[in-house]
């Protein structure tokens, strides 16, 4: 079950926002439903990225043998 605070992970590239599948997120709101959350995504230096409405079916949880992986959005400046 996701709550918030958890770490979760993108299942899906999101253009609009320079997002690909398997960058992480935080759960920011869970909405009452339990299959609505607000997502919030963030720069190594903590920057927002984004903040999106998202399904259960758009992230998953992170899973105990994963490893973070960095990337450079595209898009965005240096």
């Amino acid at each position: 079950m996701i709550g918030e605070l958890d770490t979760v992970v993108l299942t899906h590239d999101i253009d609009e926002y320079g997002l690909k599948e398997g960058d992480i997120g935080a759960i920011v709101h869970c909405y009452s439903d339990g299959h609505a959350f607000e997502v919030e995504f963030v720069t190594a230096e903590g920057g927002t990225i984004a903040v999106l409405t998202l399904t259960s079916s758009d992230i998953r949880l992170m899973r105990n043998r994963e490893i973070l992986h960095v990337r450079e959005i595209a898009g965005q400046a240096a």
